[in-house]
């Protein structure tokens, strides 16, 4: 069953806020999505979307960008016309 913990809310500024435990697994300055269902507060995490390659470069051993002069793709016949595309020639 879930931890549950009395709170009140108070104003901060010009908003509502609610004091959350220590204990809560919630970082500073995460932000958070609250939303009402059913009469009820859910606050939760944002999920982050996936993240770019310029955000993973230098996260994974060996990811690397290629250099330009390796950057070469070879010239070929497609069929473009199987997709509706016309001839790209």
């Amino acid at each position: 069953m879930a931890t549950r913990r009395s709170t009140r809310v108070f104003k901060s500024g010009n908003s509502k806020a609610v004091r959350l435990p220590a204990g809560y697994p919630l970082e500073l300055g995460q932000e958070v999505i609250v939303r009402e269902e059913a009469g009820r507060y859910v606050i939760e995490p944002v999920r982050r979307a996936m993240p770019t390659l310029s955000e993973l470069y230098g996260s994974v051993p060996g990811l690397k960008p290629i250099p330009p002069e390796d950057r070469i793709f070879e010239e070929r016949d497609l069929p473009w016309h199987l997709l509706g595309f016309p001839d790209l020639k």
